[in-house]
């Protein structure tokens, strides 16, 4: 049984950080591409972060600079270090799986953790 778990979420103020992590379970970690996206109520959930299986790293516009992905492979964990945060980035936060080779068949989804950026 697939598991993507995500913690780290939390209430920060506006300029603070935050270091989310999904720690992955029932899946051979290494071999899937992992990511992070974001929601917000009545928006479509969009893509924030993502690292595939060479750590090649891509971001959103938005969070250019702010933001690093990280992937550890022994540990079966990914993270996202959030610097600079705005009140914009809140959102709920999820992690994504998917196998690098098998795409949507093996794609997969945490249940997410909220993330409030307000003073």
């Amino acid at each position: 049984q697939v598991q993507l778990v995500e913690s780290g979420g939390g209430l920060v103020q506006p300029g603070g950080s935050l270091r989310l992590s999904c720690a992955a379970s029932g899946i051979t970690f290494s071999n899937y591409v992992m990511a992070w996206g974001r929601q917000v109520p009545g928006k479509e959930r969009e893509l924030v972060a993502s690292i595939n299986i060479g750590e090649r790293t891509n971001y959103a516009d938005s969070v250019k600079g702010r933001f690093t992905i990280t992937r550890d492979n022994a540990e079966n964990t990914m993270y996202l270090q959030m610097n600079s945060l705005k009140p914009e980035d809140t959102a709920v936060y999820y992690c994504n799986a998917k196998h690098y080779r098998l795409g949507p068949t093996y794609n997969y989804w945490g249940q997410g953790t909220q993330v409030t950026v307000s003073s």
